[in-house]
């Protein structure tokens, strides 16, 4: 594993098209996800209890609402308690492990798509009995990205196929969509089309968000930095807030965006964060996890 990986909360894939950033209120359930996807998986998924009181502190969250994030996140099938070496903790569910990889090249990813790539055609047809696949499969075309061309035919950035090919396998969905790579060849300008196809007016004001959040703690580091614990407490709360846009935007080609597109600003800033913080917070939580029952310092 490389020293930062996360992803999109599986509590909240299905609804984060609807949700916008608040990043000074961020659920702790919201901030323990982020912390396992960063930081647990070196360690086997495993966390005990003492940790991540040790760790959510720097983000002040107490001992009792993390607590309670837990045993939900328990509830949800996302944790799952496991004792070692006498330590109570908790490890990430199968099914959080695979969408948390799923997840890992999406949002570290800073490349965007080139029209030279293609695109991915997504084409699905369910029974009218199934209505209930239907619905997921529209939902999970949308938190990976996709945008709609027509009904039961959804468009992506061809490189969305590893991820879309993984999540239709682990649903079961295999057999109500066909995946297929096409170009775009006529008629219209494509740049028009894809306003179509994807939403940007709810794109921009979320992007804004984030700026408008961490903006200011870019320039408060390049002023007079920060020390390990605030690196760890201000890159949780970054990427928290960052990682569903990703899902909402699939990296369309530069060409194909609006003129001065708010969401190449944002992800400037976020990598620029991820660039300065992700060490410090790492060795913060070396630092916490170090001699904590049952859990080995982070190396």
């Amino acid at each position: 594993m490389t020293t930062a990986r996360a992803a999109a909360d599986p509590a909240e894939a299905a609804e984060a098209a609807d949700l916008r950033i608040r990043p000074s209120s961020a659920p702790p359930r919201t901030l323990i996800v982020t912390v396992y996807g960063l930081y647990s998986r070196r360690h086997g998924g495993w966390l005990s209890v003492a940790s991540l009181i040790g760790l959510l502190a720097s983000l002040g969250v107490d001992e009792q609402a993390v607590r309670s994030a837990i045993h939900r996140l328990k509830r949800r099938g996302i944790l799952v308690a496991r004792r070692q070496d006498g330590a109570a903790g908790y490890e990430l569910s199968e099914e959080a492990r695979d969408i948390l990889r799923e997840g890992d090249e999406r949002i570290f990813r800073r490349e965007r798509a080139t029209l030279a790539d293609g695109w991915l055609l997504a084409v699905f047809s369910v029974p009218e009995s199934e209505r209930n696949k239907r619905h997921q499969l529209r939902s999970q075309l949308a938190r990976l990205g996709f945008g709609t061309v027509a009904p039961g035919v959804w468009i992506a950035p061809a490189h969305l196929y590893d991820a879309t090919a993984a999540m239709l396998r682990r649903l079961d969905l295999t057999s109500y969509a066909d995946l297929l790579r096409s170009d775009h060849l006529a008629f219209g300008e494509l740049s028009q089309k894809v306003r179509q196809w994807w939403n940007f007016e709810q794109l921009e004001p979320l992007y804004r968000d984030f700026i408008d959040a961490h903006g200011p703690v870019r320039e408060s580091l390049g002023r007079r930095g920060t020390d390990e614990a605030g690196a760890f407490a201000h890159y949780v709360r970054a990427l928290t807030d960052w990682r569903r846009l990703p899902y909402l935007d699939p990296g369309l080609p530069t060409e194909l965006l609006p003129a001065d597109w708010v969401g190449i600003r944002a992800a400037d800033l976020f990598f620029a964060l991820h660039e300065e913080l992700e060490e410090p917070a790492r060795a913060h939580v070396a630092a916490t996890l170090a001699g904590q029952p049952g859990q080995p310092a982070d190396g």
